[in-house]
């Protein structure tokens, strides 16, 4: 007896030793926080595990959001045999040992669910060698990825597997996670209501580091509630989720770029501050900038492209971070300044003209004639020099003969454009006139 006693005793310790995340992880999908999208009553993942049949899915979302939790348990409820494999840590003869072991299995009429976590690590080889496996019913894939499917993932594979998209916590789904954990230790984190905030907001809606934090908390103890200074000495700031080679890299930018496009200086100059803060290269910054100035901003501000430039040149020549304001400020010029694709449009159909009329030549007047042969041939003859007409512009054709007038460039009334489309409208009526 005193030895049951003794193992009891052992297990009760080892179980508090466990980490608090993984003591808190749900027994079920209903305990999961955060993805009623996907595990409410009417959530696609609820209603497979409710009918007991699993297709196979890709589970897509940031760290921390219950990817390996909801795998598990959906085996659990759908009463398949859970099997995991990590892509980091697993190769060919892991993945040939798992298919078997599933044959085997299927064999004796058991569902095996293979969940693979971090999936878009294996390279394309490997991902087709699931292919066959997953077509025959042997497994169930269920992949984990915390980056996006589109970009790193066989489209074959794709093909076999719902994408379902997981959400990063909000600040009420983190709140259920701390009254859980508080619950779980039988009292309540050392800290005052403000700090109480601001370790949520350091949690940036990843539910595991939140109970990671919350239980150095509770280890470290506190005679009275802590503010959120001495929350700041206790925990270091968690450093922003980017990846500048991945699609959060490519989904910053664009923000940036829409929301200077769509003169918007205040969200240009968060996400500006959410790029720098990641650690992006302010040079990358700097020219796409220098290619706003030039597609949207255009002609309606001309001095946007040197200004852009010259942001540029002052981040080269100070660093940062002072370099850092002039790419804000060139930011804030372009986001409040007039736009225009204009000249963007007209070059596009410039070239589409170009490509269509193949090899026409200019007309004779306008053709450079700097040999006696070329002038007795025609060439420059009756040319007028437009700064000494009368109103300084002639009027002649400047088309191939074999080809009608086309007008590309269309100005907008937006900022300097507009007075360019003035002068525009006064030559095309000369133009007229002199042609009549």
């Amino acid at each position: 007896m005193s030895d049951l006693f003794a193992a009891a005793g052992m297990e009760t310790e080892l179980e508090g030793k466990r980490p608090l995340a993984d003591r808190l992880r749900p027994a079920s999908l209903d305990e999961v926080v955060g993805q009623d999208h996907l595990l409410g009553p009417e959530g696609p993942i609820r209603r497979m595990a409710n009918a007991k049949r699993l297709s196979s899915m890709i589970l897509w979302g940031p760290p921390g959001t219950g990817k390996t939790t909801i795998a598990r348990l959906l085996a659990r409820e759908a009463g398949y045999e859970f099997q995991q494999l990590s892509a980091v840590f697993s190769g060919v003869a892991d993945l040939k040992k798992a298919f078997e072991t599933a044959r085997t299995r299927r064999m004796a009429g058991q569902a095996t669910l293979l969940f693979v976590d971090e999936i878009h690590r294996f390279n394309r080889a490997q991902q087709d060698g699931f292919l066959p496996f997953v077509e025959e019913g042997i497994v169930t894939l269920v992949g984990a990825t915390t980056e996006n499917p589109s970009f790193e993932l066989n489209g074959a594979l794709l093909s076999r597997c719902q994408v379902y998209v997981l959400k990063r916590l909000d600040d009420a789904a983190l709140e259920q996670l701390l009254a859980k954990a508080e619950a779980q230790e039988g009292r309540e984190l050392p800290l005052a209501p403000e700090a109480r905030g601001a370790l949520v907001a350091l949690a940036d809606g990843d539910g595991r580091y939140l109970l990671t934090m919350a239980e150095t908390l509770f280890n470290i103890g506190s005679a009275r509630p802590m503010t959120t200074a001495e929350l700041g000495q206790v925990l270091q700031k968690r450093s922003i989720a980017y990846d500048k080679d991945r699609e959060e890299h490519y989904n910053l930018i664009s923000a940036l770029h829409k929301s200077v496009r769509g003169s918007d200086p205040d969200a240009a100059l968060y996400w500006l501050a959410r790029m720098l803060e990641g650690g992006e290269d302010p040079l990358f910054i700097a020219r796409r900038l220098v290619r706003m100035a030039i597609e949207d901003v255009g002609a309606a501000d001309p001095m946007s492209l040197v200004l852009a430039n010259a942001a540029k040149d002052t981040y080269d020549f100070l660093g940062s971070p002072e370099g850092e304001l002039a790419l804000a400020q060139i930011t804030v010029h372009m986001a409040c300044a007039p736009k225009s694709v204009s000249v963007y449009k007209a070059f596009g159909a410039a070239m589409k003209a170009a490509k269509e009329t193949g090899s026409l030549t200019p007309p004779a007047h306008i053709r450079n004639a700097p040999t006696k042969l070329m002038k007795d041939l025609g060439y420059g003859k009756g040319y007028q020099y437009d700064p000494d007409t009368a109103e300084g512009f002639s009027g002649q054709n400047y088309f191939p003969d074999e080809m009608d007038r086309v007008q590309f460039y269309k100005p907008t009334d937006q900022g300097v454009e507009a007075k360019v489309k003035e002068r525009l409208e006064r030559w095309a009526s000369l133009r007229a006139g002199k042609g009549s």
